[in-house]
């Protein structure tokens, strides 16, 4: 008998069972870099997000009711089991998105963080308060709990680590979830549910939805509708994230919309330049810029921006890509061919308007070279329009104020940083970023599990991580006890 070489389907989890879609369709996630199959999976329809919708309902009250510890018990747990299969998520992680070995290490670093910080949390995030009252004899009190099924949407880009922004928080205040994968990354997103119910995770609390790209608004339109949820977590694109917003308000549901972003860097005279070079090359090309905190546009002062420029150019031309199974890679492909062309046309478009290509700008194959673009100015697509990709633009100003002025010309406010020796003059200018996070004297891509990630205009509203994140996955009740001397009403027997 010949063994089989067909890839294994990912399955739902509906209930804690792993099942095929109900039609039993399955659809193919493409290696971005051989473009050969990198996994199979459950195509989802309607019919299999309203079982677990339901399911994640049926299952809430029980959960709810165990003691917060309990909930953190279950939590730790995951988080090690998730590190006991570091080396499988990092592969899926480079066969399904092409990100290298060093990229799906730190994908299950960061979420075995976050899954420990919130089981930390399993008190603080419910705890509410007492608050003093007009009427006499009369306690009043805030509580906070949980709101019943989340739906959380979760990307590619860096498919384990952000199953951290929403997930571990929502089930350790009570909550149940029903995930929805990346089409792109079911393989992933499958192990980390695996973690999750190894753990110890009751049937039901956890649910795991995959769906052909094809049907994807079909799924949406389903766990959005579905009465059982009753928030919406989602990670992505500004464009999709438009929409998922006007689908949940028309729901009157409340949702979390983490989406683009396009950094400033600002870059002042006395910065020291050994480290803001290091730090924008990093922030600039990790994960091939495939990240919404990735630094894009670099603001800095006439004084130094010709060597700042140079060097930044040499670091680029220094950074390899390729196979993400190499070792020696440290970039590896970009998602998709329609990436390489829409980066391939915004370099054009930069380059016919007057920029100067100082380094990269072209692809290899699925791969597409660190790149840096000077003199970029407004009317250029790359002016505003977020890459998503290894590229960032050089733009030149007079001194620190024409220099915030250039950083918020933009829809975009997620994330900034600001080089300075001057620590009180770069404090001055991040808080007056139009940006939802800044790091003075560090790198734009950065994040912790205990702080209040999220952004500002296009690049989305709500909080992820730190006690903001809590509070946005619960609900605050007053409730009122009255005393011996309950108040007398006009109307009476």
């Amino acid at each position: 008998m010949i063994p089989s070489t067909e890839t294994p389907v990912q399955r739902l989890l509906i209930g804690g069972a792993w099942r095929q879609a109900a039609d039993g369709r399955t659809y193919t996630a493409r290696d971005p870099f051989t473009g050969d199959a990198a996994s199979r999976a459950a195509a989802a329809r309607t019919e299999d997000v309203v079982r677990a919708a339901e399911a994640a309902q049926q299952a809430f009250g029980a959960w709810a009711a165990l003691a917060p510890g309990e909930r953190r018990r279950i939590l730790w747990a995951a988080a090690e089991k998730l590190e006991a299969r570091a080396g499988e998520l990092a592969e899926a992680i480079t066969a399904e998105m092409g990100g290298p070995a060093a990229w799906g290490a730190h994908n299950v670093k960061s979420l075995a963080g976050k899954v420990r910080y919130a089981a930390s949390a399993a008190h603080e995030g419910l705890t509410g308060q007492v608050i003093p009252s007009e009427t006499p004899g009369r306690t009043s009190i805030a509580i906070r709990r949980p709101v019943g099924v989340i739906a959380s949407i979760v990307p590619w880009n860096a498919p384990a680590l952000l199953v951290g922004a929403s997930v571990p928080a929502a089930l350790v205040l009570g909550n149940t979830v029903v995930m929805k994968a990346s089409e792109q990354t079911p393989r992933t997103h499958g192990l980390v549910a695996e973690c999750f119910t190894g753990a110890g995770l009751p049937d039901g609390v956890l649910n795991l939805v995959t769906n052909a790209p094809e049907d994807a608004p079909e799924v949406v339109d389903a766990l959005i509708a579905h009465p059982a949820v009753r928030r919406v977590h989602f990670t992505g694109s500004t464009r999709v994230g438009r929409i998922i917003g006007e689908k949940a308000a028309s729901h009157l549901k409340p949702v979390v919309l983490e989406l683009g972003g396009k950094a400033p860097a600002i870059v002042l005279a006395d910065a020291d330049l050994d480290h803001a070079v290091s730090a924008v090359g990093f922030g600039a090309f990790a994960n091939s810029g495939q990240g919404c905190l990735s630094t894009e546009r670099v603001i800095v002062d006439r004084a130094v921006a010709d060597e700042f420029t140079r060097r930044l150019a040499a670091l680029a031309r220094t950074v390899t890509c390729g196979d993400p199974r190499d070792p020696r890679t440290v970039l590896g492909p970009v998602v998709g061919r329609h990436t390489v062309s829409r980066l391939t046309d915004l370099v054009r478009d930069a380059v016919a308007a007057g920029a100067r290509l100082l380094a990269g700008g072209t692809a290899d194959g699925p791969c597409f070279a660190p790149t840096v673009l000077a003199d970029v100015a407004p009317g250029m697509r790359a002016y505003r329009e977020e890459s998503f990709g290894p590229v960032v633009t050089v733009i030149t100003v007079e001194g620190p104020d024409e220099a915030l002025r250039v950083a918020n010309d933009n829809d975009y406010g997620l994330t900034s940083a600001v080089f300075t020796r001057d620590i009180p003059l770069a404090l001055d200018l991040a808080k007056r970023l139009n940006a939802g996070m800044c790091h003075i004297n560090g790198t734009t891509l950065d994040d912790e599990p205990q702080i209040p990630f999220g952004g500002v205009k296009d690049s989305g509203y709500g909080k992820s991580g730190g006690r903001a994140g809590l509070e946005e996955l619960t609900e605050l009740q007053w409730i009122t006890i009255e005393g011996p001397r309950a108040p007398r009403y006009p109307i009476r027997e």
